[in-house]
């Protein structure tokens, strides 16, 4: 009895807005890890090529630049319910494009048009800091990668066999079709189930469409300046981070297929078993970033990462390759939820909308093996890097197979440097 009191205490913000977004991110999660690391062979099976992908891949931040400051307004001003589960919508709209895509060019189109559902992030990465107190925030946003990821470690293996089956072009149209079918019901339960965060007190005057871009883009500078200096240093990781899987997200699987000579059922395998350690591992990891620490937390996983991706390259088989992801997935499971909680602490309440459209929420995917260049980790202080990295990933591996992973390397040495010398925890966590 005593056991089930300290377990229901320990995890009593599993309730309310948590609980609601907890549901949809499973059901998004599972769907969206059957399409994304494969995503790249749907390019090439339309009959792109590796350097096309890089430019597939940098459309979609494009459009960050114009909704990532007007999300951080309008969170802050409107409100966060409305605004997720209108993305949510849309975004299942858009999504029917990659169903019915005769060739590479409609992926193109998609993947732009997929980059203004962007505005959903500011939103969520608000109203998940609004509903979560400091000293949960970090086995908070474990727990929910947890159980997003509960179902969501089957998806990359039976997507595989699915493609096994019906080839890839067919099996990919009927993935993105059920992805869209998930983030329409989705959008529905955020916007029936959502309690909105956002005080009347904090709302800021109204402004006019250019007055938004003039304030958000040109104070800018300012913003930095009155930002504490972990932030903005934490802001250079999040960036380097999501470099990082611009260069290398696509070619993950495009590597390991054509390089080292694994089956797409077995890299669907590999992922498997690390998105399981994954889930077994989330929630302790989330209790030992709020224990011992945010920054503490952030450096063991870019160390974690420093000795496992940059490896990839010389991997032989699929049991060298396993160990490599297993390392990247324990990387993962503590950048997150201390990078998430690092920012929720430092931010205050009443402009985090606006901070996180600028810097995102923190939760990079460390070597992601599909997607990682956009999610509520975004904003549009990353938007350009992203652009610029996603489109240099294409050339670089057109190139030389291994040069993404060397461009990786550095951007951990960098990150590593940069989390030693400036970011430390808050004395005080705000609200």
């Amino acid at each position: 009895m005593g056991v089930r009191l300290g377990i229901r205490r320990r995890f009593g913000f599993m309730k309310g807005n948590i609980a609601v977004l907890t549901v949809t991110q499973v059901l998004g999660m599972f769907f969206r890890s059957m399409v994304l690391p494969y995503a790249s062979l749907y390019v090439l099976a339309l009959g792109g090529e590796s350097s096309q992908i890089g430019v597939i891949n940098s459309l979609r931040p494009l459009a960050g630049l114009i909704m990532f400051p007007l999300a951080g307004y309008f969170t802050d001003r409107a409100g966060r319910k409305k605004l997720i589960a209108l993305a949510g919508y849309l975004s299942a709209a858009t999504m029917m494009l990659y169903v019915f895509a005769p060739s590479w060019e409609w992926i193109a189109l998609a993947s732009f048009l997929q980059g203004f559902m962007v505005f959903m992030f500011p939103p969520t990465s608000a109203i998940i800091a609004d509903s979560l107190a400091p000293e949960n925030r970090g086995i908070g946003v474990a727990t929910m990668n947890t159980l997003g990821s509960l179902l969501g470690m089957f998806s990359p293996y039976i997507a595989a066999l699915i493609l096994q089956i019906y080839d890839t072009a067919p099996g990919m149209r009927i993935l993105y079709a059920l992805l869209a079918g998930a983030g329409a019901a989705g959008a529905t339960i955020n916007l029936r189930f959502l309690k909105e965060t956002a005080r009347e007190g904090d709302k800021a005057p109204s402004l006019s469409v250019a007055q938004i871009f003039r304030d958000v883009y040109g104070g800018v500078p300012s913003m930095l300046r009155q930002l504490p200096v972990s932030v903005r240093a934490l802001g250079v990781v999040v960036i380097m981070g999501f470099m990082a899987n611009g260069v290398a997200t696509s070619f993950w699987v495009v590597y390991a297929v054509d390089e080292i000579g694994l089956s797409t059922v077995e890299w669907g395998l590999i992922l498997f078993i690390e998105t399981a350690l994954m889930t077994l591992i989330y929630i302790p990891a989330g209790v030992l970033v709020d224990r011992y620490g945010r920054t503490r937390s952030l450096m063991a996983s870019l160390l974690f990462s420093l000795v496992s991706i940059p490896t990839f390259v010389v991997a032989r088989g699929f049991y060298q390759v396993l160990a490599i992801r297993l390392a990247v997935g324990v990387a993962t499971v503590l950048f997150i939820p201390a990078c998430s909680a690092l920012i929720a602490d430092c931010v205050p309440r009443d402009i985090r909308g606006r901070v996180m459209a600028a810097f995102g929420r923190g939760s990079v995917l460390i070597g992601a093996a599909g997607g990682g260049t956009g999610g509520p980790g975004m904003g549009f202080l990353i938007t350009v890097p992203v652009m610029v990295s996603s489109l240099a990933g294409g050339i670089l591996y057109s190139a030389n197979p291994q040069y993404p992973w060397i461009f990786v390397l550095f951007t951990i040495l960098v990150s590593i440097a940069v989390t030693g010398l400036y970011v430390r925890d808050p004395k005080t966590a705000e609200i």
